[in-house]
Order: C-alpha cells, then sequence, then structure tokens
C-alpha cells in the first residue's frame, strides 16, 4: 500500500480544501476521494500524475513515504500553513434523500457505494452514529399550519432492528418499508407497524414490522421557511391587554 492517501489529506489541510473542493479540482467523485484517503483504493496513473504537477510534487514523493508539512511547503510556494494553526472541528458528513434520488435509495439503500455517492450534508453531529437526511416531499406532517411542508430536511438517527420494537409510540420516524419511504409517527403493537400522519385525512399505513428494512428517528428538523416563534396564548393575552387599555382610557 502506497501513502498516496495519506498524503493528499495532509495536502488537503495544508491547503484547506474539502474532499468535495479537492475532488472537483481533478474530476473526481468525492466517495472516490475518500477511497483514496482510506486507503482503500489507488488512484489511475493520470490521476496521479494531475495531482502531483498540480501541486509541484514528485510523483515518488507522493507515493513513497508520508509527507510532511515542512516539505509540502518547499514543493510550492502558495501551500499554507494557515489550516494548521487553526483547529478544525470535523463534520458528520450525512447523506440527503431528495426527491430525486429516493427512488433510487429504496432500490440500493444497502449499497455502500451508493450512499457515499449521495449529496452530504455537513453538519455538527456525532461523528460515531449513523444518519439520514431527508428532504419532505408532501403535506402528510402538516396540522393546521403547523408542522412539516415540502423542502423541509429532516435528519434521522438509525435505529438497530432489535430497538425498534422499544419506540416510544408517537415518535417522528423515517422508515424504509417493502419498497416505501415514509416519513410518519410511529406506533407499535405485537408484531404490527402502524405509520400515522398529523394530517387528518390521511389514512394510517400498518405492515408487519419483520417488513421493516430500516429506520431513523427524526431527531432534528430544518424548515425552508421560518417557524413561528411565537406562543400564541401570550400574544392572545397581550392583545386583550392592549384593548382593556384603551376601554380604560376611554371611561
Amino acid at each position: 500500500m502506497s501513502f498516496f492517501g495519506k498524503n493528499i489529506k495532509k495536502i488537503r489541510g495544508v491547503k484547506g480544501l474539502s474532499q468535495q473542493a479537492f475532488a472537483e479540482l481533478f474530476d473526481l467523485k468525492r466517495a472516490t476521494l475518500g477511497a483514496y484517503e482510506e486507503g482503500r483504493s489507488e488512484p489511475k496513473i493520470d490521476t496521479l500524475i494531475k495531482i502531483a504537477n498540480f501541486f509541484s510534487i514528485p510523483i515518488g514523493d507522493l507515493l513513497t513515504a508520508e509527507l510532511t508539512v515542512n516539505k509540502l511547503l518547499q514543493f510550492k510556494d502558495d501551500l499554507t500553513l494557515q489550516a494548521e494553526k487553526v483547529e478544525k472541528e470535523e463534520l458528520a458528513s450525512v447523506p440527503l434523500i431528495t426527491d430525486v434520488n429516493s427512488g433510487e435509495y429504496v432500490k440500493y439503500f444497502d449499497k455502500k457505494n451508493f450512499i457515499n455517492d449521495l449529496p452530504m450534508m455537513q453538519l455538527p453531529l456525532n461523528l460515531s452514529k449513523n444518519f439520514r437526511a431527508f428532504t419532505v416531499s408532501n403535506l402528510e406532517m402538516s396540522m393546521h399550519d403547523k408542522g412539516l411542508y415540502p423542502k423541509d430536511i429532516v435528519v434521522g438517527e438509525y435505529v438497530p432492528s432489535a430497538i425498534i420494537p422499544k419506540l416510544n409510540n408517537g415518535d417522528l420516524v423515517l422508515v424504509l418499508v417493502k419498497n416505501e419511504l415514509i416519513l410518519r409517527r410511529f406506533y407499535v403493537a405485537k408484531k404490527e407497524v402502524v405509520l400515522r400522519a398529523d394530517h387528518k385525512n390521511i389514512d394510517d399505513k400498518t405492515f408487519n414490522l419483520a417488513d421493516v428494512k430500516e429506520l431513523w428517528r427524526i431527531r432534528y428538523v430544518f424548515f425552508k421557511r421560518l417557524p413561528e416563534l411565537g406562543d400564541p396564548l401570550e400574544d392572545k393575552l397581550l392583545f386583550l391587554e392592549k384593548e382593556f387599555a384603551k376601554l380604560k382610557n376611554k371611561i
């Protein structure tokens, strides 16, 4: 195994480039670059030549030894130590399921290469846990102008199959069951799962627990619109207080 993966990761750090930005420089997929850095794959010769030429680094140095920051700075003057001076927080890369790729996700949800090629959201989440992001596409989880609307994004934490029966009734979940990807509230009774929408005109969906392929408990929500943050009761009391004040002044 060569030192190529470690070295390009070091170059990215010194240069301050994300995996996506580095990959785009050389017409690579981000997942491919990730495989290089993790030592799961080696580059084609033409890719190796492009990277070596771009940073003015001898190919032999890229492959045969772990490069130091000082040595990288000798190769090209515009490489900077700024990234070394600032401690960077490593963010979780969360695969995002959208209207465009949801049909393919149902087919290939268990294929690592497919998951790695999904668009990614960089979020400050626990790196030891597994998450999925999902773009809301309907009004099933809306009620009385509240709730989730199309283009809102929910982020779910993976729930192992053994834990699914222990979930609290009413938890908001993203479920892959049979050939459907469903965002609803979760209820379980014996060996059946009931998925219930917040919208009052949507019927429940009931499945056998064994039909659930994977389940993600929703932990975070990103609203496309600004949610109403005021307290309706407090607003009404304030309105009444003002009206009483007006009446008092008239008396």
